[in-house]
């Protein structure tokens, strides 16, 4: 059971340090997948509007991350 806890919480603070890394890595892939949705919505071929779809789907869940890190930055600057 002390075995359990200790790799438990190493593994958490392990995590707490990479977060901010992490973070960046994040926001810079949606900033990229966004500027290739502006590409990609110029051009009216029929492949790359289906990449434009793709692009939909990667996005938002990269949005949501992004808006629970400004989040929680808020909030740990607020305390």
């Amino acid at each position: 059971m002390v075995s359990t806890v200790t790799t438990s919480t190493v593994s958490v603070v392990i995590i707490a340090q990479f977060s901010g890394t992490l973070a960046v890595i994040a926001i810079v892939v949606l900033l990229a997948l966004l500027v290739q949705k502006e590409i990609a919505k110029d051009s009216a071929k029929g492949l790359i509007t289906q990449f434009n779809q793709v692009f939909n789907i990667s996005v938002v869940p990269l949005l949501i991350a992004f808006l629970l890190i400004v989040f929680f930055n808020i909030t740990k600057h607020l305390n």
